[in-house]
């Protein structure tokens, strides 16, 4: 179905282009295959404009643009329609809708997972995390560890406060561990909270670790409910070291370590990562409650409601 209308879209463009014809020519078309084709679907005025507006969408008219379609026509038609309709009237550019067509033959979505990760902004948040990774990995490793992060992590599942602690905020993960993994990515498995490690005959507890089936590696996550300082990275760096020493075997890559905390100075992060020589980043995080505050302040305040309706009456 969507080759046929990568095909209808192409005709359509091409026949306006040359005769010059409106959407009269569309209405006329619409009505003309719905009589010829009364049991096929898709032939109704308003999907035949989003048929053409979906050719010429990635059809701009620019040179990168043309080869971007040359090599993705293939993947395009892996896309239900659905969710190219919203992709279209959701995305600003080309290369964000390119994206979110990615990630949808990636990890499956369903229309309202896209839905979800278009409106989180997943496209300016994805890969974004402070990290050594680029000193402290292979190449390919490092570029995979880096698109793996995110920042800030939106946790727009937990019905909680900004002043909750530290433990609440990892009791809250865990009780929708399913959601927090999707939004930490593909191929994170939970392999426990409070970890439990003995070095040198004191105990230490990990807050979250995690192994990734696409990395290869052990995965150790700590939480902070306050911005980022740089003594974070001593202890995050020590559990890391802790991990590649006791549970890491020969089958696995280098453990990577990654902080989550509630807000950071972007250049404080990396001035600390800047001597650390084991892989780790570092990102900030968004609760429901933050996320809700700019429809708030746009909604007016029960004082303006009533000082309007004196007005009018």
């Amino acid at each position: 179905m969507l080759r046929l209308y990568w095909q209808m879209g192409k005709d359509i463009v091409e026949k306006q282009e040359q005769a010059k014809w409106g959407d009269g020519f569309l209405q006329t078309l619409s009505a003309d295959l719905c009589e010829m084709f009364p049991m096929m679907k898709g032939f109704s005025y308003r999907n035949l404009k989003m048929i053409r507006q979906w050719y010429l969408f990635y059809n701009q008219q620019d040179v990168i643009g043309k080869q971007l379609v040359s090599q993705l026509e293939v993947s395009l038609f892996r896309v239900p329609w659905g969710h190219h309709i919203m992709i279209m009237q959701r995305c600003r550019d080309m290369q964000e809708a390119i994206f979110y067509v990615y990630k949808t033959i990636e990890n499956h979505w369903s229309r309202s997972v896209l839905e979800h990760q278009i409106e989180l902004n997943l496209y300016e948040r994805q890969g974004k995390a402070i990290t050594n990774f680029q000193q402290e990995l292979p190449i390919a490793a490092s570029e995979l560890a880096q698109e793996l992060t995110k920042d800030p992590y939106v946790f727009d599942f937990l019905s909680i406060t900004e002043k909750c602690t530290e433990k609440e905020l990892q009791q809250y993960l865990e009780d929708n561990m399913t959601k927090f993994l999707l939004e930490l990515g593909k191929g994170f498995c939970f392999y426990g909270k409070q970890v439990h490690i003995n070095v040198g005959g004191d105990d230490f507890y990990i807050d979250l670790l995690f192994y990734n089936v696409q990395l290869h590696c052990y995965v150790v996550v700590e939480l902070k409910t306050t911005k980022f300082k740089p003594e974070h990275i001593g202890q995050l760096k020590f559990y890391v070291t802790a991990i590649n020493k006791q549970l890491r075997t020969e089958a696995d890559n280098p453990t990577i370590g990654l902080l989550i905390c509630k807000d950071k100075n972007d250049v404080v992060a990396q001035y600390t990562l800047d001597d650390i020589h084991n892989p780790i980043g570092i990102s900030s995080y968004k609760l429901f409650d933050e996320l809700s505050k700019d429809y708030k302040s746009s909604l007016p305040s029960i004082e303006e409601i009533e000082k309007q309706l004196n007005i009018t009456n």
